[in-house]
């Protein structure tokens, strides 16, 4: 789908409820600070419980703002192409 292409109210439905906590806005300005960064790191940076984090992290993967990758027993994170301009647009506030 290109990129200019108006999203669907469902599809952009998705990608606010996705962010729609303040947890998941801390998880996502942390991974675009450190790419690739663990969830145990995440957790570390922001003061929060691993469990707490995992389910949330989970959450913006499946809204498809977050893209994760398994580095043997590690779980680590990087922003997807949505997710880098959900940030943006998040930051224009």
């Amino acid at each position: 789908m290109p990129a200019n292409k108006l999203k669907t109210s469902k599809q952009l439905e998705r990608y606010f409820k996705g962010a729609a906590n303040h947890w998941r806005i801390a998880i996502l300005l942390a991974v675009e600070k450190s790419d690739g960064i663990s969830v145990e790191g995440i957790a570390e940076e922001l003061g929060a419980d691993f469990k707490n984090v995992s389910q949330h992290t989970r959450r913006l993967v499946q809204a498809g703002l977050l893209n994760k990758r398994y580095l043997g027993r590690q779980v680590v994170h990087s922003l997807s192409p949505y997710g880098e301009r959900f940030l943006r647009f998040m930051k224009t506030f």
